[in-house]
């Protein structure tokens, strides 16, 4: 480290604050792999977190564009010089990767890759992580990888504060989440007390009343008249109760932003790929704000525990001075006459309530094998 430059320290310096200055745990993989590829000088960057069966949940890449990433197809499963790095903790840093005994190929989409670096991000014991690179941009000697000695070392730095970061961001969405859980836990004793006493009021009430119908009319004109008190009282404790359990990410956030993180933790717990595109979205009425999020929720419920999807796209464009909700998936898609035939919903009374109750429209295109798209508009303001 003491013969590299001033400005490889200070790059250095500036990956680690930029992963610092993250707390969601997709942007502090983003900001790792943009970094160790700047850092490196790699034409390509990846790090994987593996899940608990053979798989990924998640992979974030950098130098592959959009429009790439797409062509390749589902995330990888993990074999190779990748199951190598998660399951044997160590470094791997190879002139072809082509060539090594372990590689499997890969999709005919997927960029050409010789040079390589990778190596596990543990937490203690634990591998949380593989990252690596490939394709140094410098020149190669004969038979020889691009990356050095000194290339490992940065990275094994880079991958220690790596795991901090990581273990720092999972450990303050799980905190958020706890205090999102315990809030409606809380909302959901105070509605149950409240609306349970009066419904119970409710009822002897309404049997006073029945009592008193025959021999005393007028009593039991006024025992309705407080019927109908208690009813008014009800329906407002219930509207109260909804206004309060309206998600403070939608006030704090907005709507774009709460998707976004909504879709992240998704894509994190599930196989499928879940992502989500916001274009051009300007704040709406909060009702309409509410909605919007509800039914992209049950629409995703449907996708990622009834389809068997293997990719979820969801995509929020400005339409007017209102927005447009679009959820598709190519999973197993059904026949939306025979559901309807069968008595069973999939949650669409409810989303087509959703939209029509906030002025919108909500369309459902789906067929056997052909997967589903949901689709709702609302007005705006």
């Amino acid at each position: 480290m003491s013969q590299r430059p001033r400005s490889g320290l200070a790059a250095v310096s500036s990956a680690l604050l930029a992963m610092s200055r993250h707390l969601e745990v997709r942007d502090v993989l983003k900001t790792i792999v943009a970094s160790a590829r700047e850092l490196l000088d790699a034409q390509y960057a990846a790090l994987g977190v593996p899940d608990d069966h053979g798989g990924f949940a998640q992979f974030v890449v950098d130098g592959v564009s959009d429009e790439q990433w797409k062509a390749i197809g589902p995330l990888p499963r993990q074999h190779g010089i990748l199951a190598a790095m998660l399951q044997e903790a160590k470094v791997e840093r190879l002139a072809d990767v082509r060539r090594d005994p372990r590689f499997e190929g890969w999709p005919s989409a997927h960029p050409d890759m010789a040079d390589f670096l990778g190596l596990p991000i543990r937490d203690g014991d634990e591998v949380i992580g593989a990252l690596f690179l490939a394709n140094k941009n410098c020149p190669k000697p004969e038979g020889g990888c691009g990356f050095t000695e000194e290339d490992e070392e940065l990275l094994s730095i880079l991958a220690q504060h790596a795991a901090i970061a990581l273990t720092n961001a999972r450990l303050y969405e799980r905190s958020r989440e706890l205090t999102i859980a315990e809030e409606r836990s809380r909302l959901a004793h105070e509605l149950h007390d409240a609306v349970s006493q009066k419904l119970f009021s409710l009822r002897l009430t309404a049997q006073a009343a029945t009592a008193l119908i025959d021999r005393d009319p007028s009593r039991a004109k006024g025992e309705l008249h407080q019927v109908a008190a208690l009813a008014a009282e009800a329906a407002d404790e219930l509207r109260a109760a909804v206004v309060e359990l309206r998600p403070a990410a939608l006030d704090e956030d907005g709507l774009v932003a709460t998707l976004r993180t909504h879709i992240q933790v998704l894509d994190r717990a599930h196989t499928a790929r879940v992502t989500f595109a916001g274009r051009g979205v300007k704040a709406l009425p909060s009702a309409q704000e509410e909605a919007v999020l509800r039914v992209a929720q049950e629409a995703l419920h449907n996708a990622l525990r009834h389809s068997g999807a293997e990719h979820v796209d969801v995509t929020l464009d400005r339409r007017g001075s209102g927005a447009v909700l679009r959820v598709t998936d190519d999973g197993s898609g059904f026949d939306p006459k025979a559901i309807r035939r069968a008595g069973r919903h999939l949650g669409l009374v409810s989303m087509r309530d959703r939209a029509s109750g906030v002025g919108g429209t909500l369309t459902v295109e789906s067929a056997p094998g052909k997967g589903t798209v949901i689709e709702m508009e609302v007005p705006g303001g």
